[in-house]
């Protein structure tokens, strides 16, 4: 989704302060490039639960930019237009996923994501199983209904950074413990972590072991979505997973990548481009683990390009298509 597709919709799942003031902003955001809007969005969604200079802070901000004249808008938000996404590399995508299936070239992609969420909202509402449903997100998040377990990088960034001011010290101890380390970290409840202690406790709890648990989940969005999609398959075997990979900072020092809520992070986006091939082809491997992978179905997406890979029982391996079709089209053939 483009800024500029932003609705008030789009926020319906954000807590409730930080929506009314996203819906209040939202003609500002509509206007953001793409790299800049995932910075603001990642402090608007913990809105609720900032201290009054922090909300300050971020208010100002808005401010700003919102008092700004056309020319001295586009000329300082010139360099994050610049790092939109990618729009060429390289880099041949979906290399170990286009034996399995059908390589697509030509895929027409109007609101896709939210296509995608659509197909996830239908599945669930036909097939409604606890925790059968999820959609796992790099970033903020769109709106999903209630029908579906939604897990996201942004709206953790309280309990991250909780986690990196915990792990920061242990790190910069004059000696290091990993015993020590591993135990800090297993023994943490969600509470003390700043995950809701009213919520749901189950998701709680997986959350906060994405965080304790994985490798580099609390400081790079792309193996915070690889290891929550792979726990999650692994654990509640869903019916539906949609997985969106978002931008990471650059690799960095591990004193440097703990520091991250002190800063704005330097984005990598070409490296988060390989890490989401990747984290797409384990998340396809972990998925033929489960039981009646035969028959299900797998679909790959670079999002807002026209690049995808589908691999389902009724499709034709290692196969080409350079037609154009609709991404809704192409979901239909796989569900």
């Amino acid at each position: 989704m483009l800024p500029n597709q932003l609705t008030a919709g789009s926020f319906a799942a954000y807590p409730p302060e930080a929506r009314q003031l996203a819906v209040k902003q939202l003609a500002l955001l509509q206007r953001l490039p793409l790299a800049f809007v995932p910075l603001l969005l990642r402090e608007m969604i913990v809105y609720d639960w900032k201290f009054p200079a922090e909300r300050a802070d971020l208010n100002r901000q808005f401010a700003y930019l919102g008092a700004m004249a056309a020319g001295p808008f586009q000329a300082a938000m010139s360099a994050f237009a610049q790092l939109q996404s990618v729009a060429k590399s390289d880099y041949r995508l979906f290399r170990k996923l286009r034996p399995h299936g059908v390589y697509y070239t030509r895929v027409r992609h109007d609101g896709g994501a939210q296509l995608l969420l659509n197909a996830a909202a239908a599945r669930a509402k036909a097939h409604s199983v606890a925790y059968g449903h999820w959609y796992i997100d790099g970033g903020a998040g769109l709106a999903a209904p209630e029908s579906i377990t939604q897990v996201s990088y942004d709206a953790l960034s309280a309990p991250r950074a909780a986690l990196q001011t915990r792990m920061q010290k242990t790190y910069e101890a004059a000696v290091f413990d990993p015993e020590a380390f591993r135990t800090m970290l297993a023994q943490i409840k969600p509470e003390e972590a700043g995950l809701n202690a009213g919520g749901d406790y189950v998701l709680n709890r997986f959350q906060l072991s994405l965080l304790t648990e994985g490798s580099g989940t609390q400081v790079f969005s792309t193996t915070f979505v690889q290891w929550a999609a792979r726990e999650a398959l692994r654990r509640a075997q869903p019916l539906t997973i949609v997985t969106r990979f978002a931008p990471r900072q650059r690799e960095n020092q591990m004193n440097e990548l703990l520091a991250e809520r002190q800063r704005k992070p330097e984005l990598d986006p070409q490296g988060s481009l390989i890490d989401a091939d990747m984290g797409a082809y384990y998340t396809w491997l972990n998925q033929q683990r489960l039981p009646g992978e035969d028959k299900s179905a797998f679909l790959a997406w670079f999002e807002d390009h026209d690049e995808a890979v589908a691999i389902a029982p009724t499709l034709e391996r290692g196969a080409r298509s350079d037609e154009p079709i609709d991404l809704a089209e192409l979901i239909a053939r796989i569900a």
